[in-house]
């Protein structure tokens, strides 16, 4: 899954990035308002942690013109201040969650996840089923039959992608953009490492090659 943090506080921004690309999640960070508003538009994000206090355009204002587009993407609001009336005004614009700084960071990612979690709930069920294969996109557990499989954080988030398009060909630029951020410009042979892991631990046929296109996850 894909989030983008909009916090123009820049170490505390590179510490929640790299917290949650541990978790898995591809993270884009911006430290202004109207860029982060741009960002939103044009990528496709599963959740925004949106901090209130930003250059450009505040918090508030980014929340409300993305609703007012019909941009449905959680929102995680952070701020310094407190009270009813700023949360209260928070959630008028849109928001899903509001987290007063300082915060702990394993409270920041539960609520992340509860976020990620009552989207799914919402929609289609967070257990993907491919074959024998289930990917549980919301406890982040993979098994064959009855049997687990344990992935690495980047392993899921490159099965997930997968799992979704089953059947269908996914190319590495889609990977890449999705399990990785905007900003990665290493070698983007890095997918074949991934998926000759997953390979090994799913069984050698589970992902074919479709050369000059990508891969595609088949139900054996």
């Amino acid at each position: 899954m894909r989030l983008l943090i909009v916090e123009d506080e820049k170490r505390l921004a590179v510490s929640l990035a790299k917290g949650l690309r541990a978790e898995g999640f591809a993270v884009d960070v911006v430290h202004d308002g109207l860029e982060g508003l741009h960002l939103a538009g044009e990528g496709a994000y599963d959740l925004i942690v949106l901090d209130i206090m930003l250059p450009g355009m505040n918090g508030y204002r980014v929340c409300a013109a993305l609703r007012a587009v019909g941009n449905d993407v959680p929102i995680l609001m952070l701020t310094a201040k407190d009270g009813e009336y700023d949360e209260a005004e928070g959630l008028d614009t849109g928001a899903d969650d509001y987290l007063t700084k300082p915060f702990s960071y394993v409270v920041l990612v539960a609520r992340v996840k509860a976020l990620l979690r009552r989207r799914g709930s919402a929609g289609a069920s967070p257990v993907l089923r491919v074959g024998t294969l289930s990917v549980d996109t919301a406890t982040r557990r993979v098994h064959r039959g009855d049997t687990e499989i344990t992935l690495t954080a980047k392993e899921f988030a490159v099965l997930e992608q997968l799992a979704i398009r089953a059947g269908q060909i996914v190319g590495k630029p889609e990977i890449l953009e999705h399990v990785w951020d905007f900003a990665y410009d290493g070698d983007p042979n890095i997918i074949e490492v991934y998926i000759s892991a997953l390979r090994r631990k799913l069984g050698a046929t589970t992902i074919q090659t479709v050369r000059g296109a990508g891969y595609r996850l088949v139900a054996v």
